[in-house]
């Protein structure tokens, strides 16, 4: 098996490069390669995303793995924002609700350290928090103590 790692932008990867260069010599469609990435990548659109092709040279079989933008990229896209804060303790550049949180969590919980809803809240909230983003118009400290108390109970399921 050969083994080819990229980074593309999500629902657009095309035979140019970088995949067109890597593919070629390795004698598979690479249309098809493209395609499937693109259907794979579809959700993640605007957002680059890490691919691998595991390509066998002698079958000219192929498995597409597609991995997770940063949390940060689906913040920022969740909000509808470019860039997070420079400086988080003095400058707010927006406001996430618990919904776009809970949507994030959906997005990459299979790449969070937690597995439980409540405590992948609050391992997204660090990054908005660390982006210069309000959660519910609140500080993240704030919501992390109102998560613990339970406030979001029924939002945040497991």
């Amino acid at each position: 098996m050969t083994e080819i790692k990229v980074l593309v932008e999500g629902g657009k990867a095309s035979a140019g490069a970088p995949l067109g260069p890597a593919l070629g010599p390795l004698g598979v469609n690479i249309g098809d390669i493209v395609a499937k990435i693109n259907e794979k990548t579809n959700s993640y659109a605007g957002m680059k995303v890490p691919v691998i092709v595991d390509v066998d040279v002698g079958t000219k079989t192929f498995e597409i793995f597609v991995g997770s933008p940063p949390t940060s990229a689906l913040i920022k896209k969740e909000i509808g924002i470019d860039k997070g804060s420079s400086n988080p303790k003095a400058e707010i550049k927006g406001n996430v609700s618990m919904e776009q949180i809970k949507n994030v969590i959906e997005m990459k919980i299979e790449k969070l350290a937690s597995y439980k809803m409540k405590s992948a809240a609050k391992e997204i909230i660090g990054v908005c928090n660390s982006m210069g983003l309000t959660i519910e118009e609140k500080p993240a400290r704030e919501v992390i103590k109102e998560i613990n108390e339970g406030k979001f109970d029924e939002l945040l399921k497991d």
